[in-house]
């Protein structure tokens, strides 16, 4: 009775990944199962620099090679959640992020190449600018020779 409820149960446990979204998505996607395969990889590779025999503190600080693994593998899992979740990554369509970069980038073009332009949005911000003319209401100091020579 042993051997045949360990048989079930096998075919259960079978059955149910089988059926596991998860599971169905990583079999689907080449490009998951590559991001998965570099993470490792990368985790794999920084492993091996950290147990040198040096410490693993040291390791990570010092060694530049172990901290572009560590980031690469990070960068990949990222991305491997992101794909799973269903969230897909690079060079998918024009989204509202782009489409906002593009409006200030034109926006501030706009601004520093039109005159006209920055006068109007400074009009808006702060008020029309009022022309005035100045007149000064103090005399002109009287010269130092005119004033040495009448005396």
């Amino acid at each position: 009775m042993g051997a045949q409820s360990r048989s079930e149960k096998a075919g259960d446990a079978a059955r149910s990944v089988a059926s596991n979204p998860y599971v169905k998505r990583i079999l689907e996607d080449e490009e998951l199962r590559d991001n998965i395969r570099v993470a490792f990889e990368a985790a794999k590779n920084a492993y091996g620099r950290m147990s040198n025999g040096k410490g693993p503190a040291k390791a990570v600080l010092d060694d530049k090679k172990v901290q572009r693994d560590l980031r690469t593998a990070a960068e990949s899992l990222r991305d491997a959640s992101d794909q799973i979740r269903g969230k897909r990554t690079g060079g998918g369509g024009f989204g509202l992020g782009k489409a906002i970069l593009i409006a200030l980038i034109g926006a501030a073009l706009v601004l520093i190449l039109s005159e006209d332009a920055r006068r109007a949005i400074l009009d808006k911000l702060f008020g029309a600018e009022e022309e005035f003319e100045y007149t000064s209401t103090t005399t002109p100091a009287p010269d130092s020779e005119s004033v040495t020579s009448s005396s």
